[in-house]
């Protein structure tokens, strides 16, 4: 029988702020309540979204420079961290008790409903507790066995956020085996996991790197690598004459606004992030007399979840992990994580 502590370290935000703000305490922890499994954090990976809640980045309707969490103010104190990958030590009740000692992946969303398409409107570190702690509680039926999956502990962490965000923007944009998609940030955690993801899908993958991170993004996956510090639109009609299927992009900003007759007919540009900038403006008749679409995505559903751990189950992509700090250093973690000078997932293990 496993024996659990009473108190744990977990590393908290008490404000918004720059990564001074990151504290670590002892705390309770946390009992899982009916519907709830408890689970020892085993590793758990950084992403942007935990950047962008600590500074309070994400703006609100109709107030854009509101400080803000992933989808709204922020129930201080908060324990960040989305990606949480662990063994299940204790269920609360109505969960089936045999779930206890497996290895897990949790799915850090909270949804708008039931069902497998319902919509992400919360993300644990932000909306709920997350995984920068010793345990974390999370609701059983979003708790993934992943015992039998020949990835490690790190690189399971490495999977919900950038890696759902991925798919679902692969699954909303409709790509499929054949087609020629187009990744940009290819070298930051979404953009990676979209490279390997697409190309597991049998796309053709172009990317949007610069400078060292190229042989990187090649080496995941991609077929042609973009240089972003040369004209991006005239590479990428050099190297797709006939046009793109689907842009797969996190940058938005000028790419967006300039790249739209670099699609085929009927063709998709999935937007999942603004790294270069949130205002885009565009000739909306590139749009609609070519039958294009843009499209919104905000990480995943539950059926896309569960497909991506049906992806790791039988070891289709190999997540890559670019450093691993203990849990008291979650500072320095997060100030490596926003020089962007590193490809791959940065991982912390409590």
């Amino acid at each position: 029988m496993t024996i659990t502590p009473e108190t744990m370290r977990a590393v908290r935000i008490h404000r918004h702020g720059g990564p001074e703000v990151l504290r670590t305490a002892e705390v309770e922890v946390p009992a899982p309540a009916a519907g709830e499994a408890l689970v020892r954090v085993a590793a758990v990976a950084l992403n942007n979204t935990d950047l962008w809640t600590r500074e309070g980045a994400y703006g609100r309707p109709g107030d854009p420079a509101a400080l803000s969490g992933w989808r709204g103010p922020v129930d201080f104190p908060r324990t960040q961290g989305a990606d949480v990958a662990g063994q299940v030590v204790a269920v609360g009740a109505g969960v089936d008790e045999g779930l206890i000692g497996r290895r897990v992946v949790v799915d850090p969303a909270s949804y708008d409903a039931d069902g497998p398409d319902a919509n992400p409107v919360g993300l644990m570190g932000s909306e709920r507790d997350g995984g920068y702690a010793q345990y974390v509680t999370a609701p059983a039926d979003q708790v993934h066995d992943m015992t039998g999956s020949p990835l490690t502990d790190d690189q399971l962490a490495s999977l919900p956020t950038a890696y759902g965000t991925a798919l679902g923007m692969i699954e909303r944009g409709r790509l499929r085996a054949g087609e020629t998609a187009l990744v940009s940030g290819a070298s930051g955690g979404v953009g990676l996991a979209l490279v390997q993801l697409a190309r597991a899908r049998g796309a053709r993958v172009l990317a949007v790197s610069s400078g060292a991170k190229i042989a990187a993004v090649r080496e995941a996956g991609a077929h042609a690598v973009v240089d972003r510090a040369q004209d991006v639109a005239e590479q990428v009609r050099s190297a797709a004459p006939d046009g793109v299927d689907v842009v797969l992009d996190v940058v938005a900003g000028d790419l967006l606004s300039d790249g739209l007759p670099l699609l085929r007919e009927g063709g998709r540009w999935v937007v999942a992030g603004a790294l270069g900038g949130h205002e885009v403006a565009f000739d909306v008749r590139r749009l609609y007399l070519h039958n294009a679409q843009v499209v919104g995505s905000s990480m995943h559903t539950r059926a896309h979840f569960d497909l991506l751990m049906d992806v790791a189950r039988r070891g289709e992509i190999e997540p890559v992990v670019a450093a691993t700090f203990p849990l008291g250093e979650a500072a320095r973690a997060q100030e490596e994580l926003a020089r962007r000078t590193h490809v791959g997932k940065i991982v912390l293990r409590p």
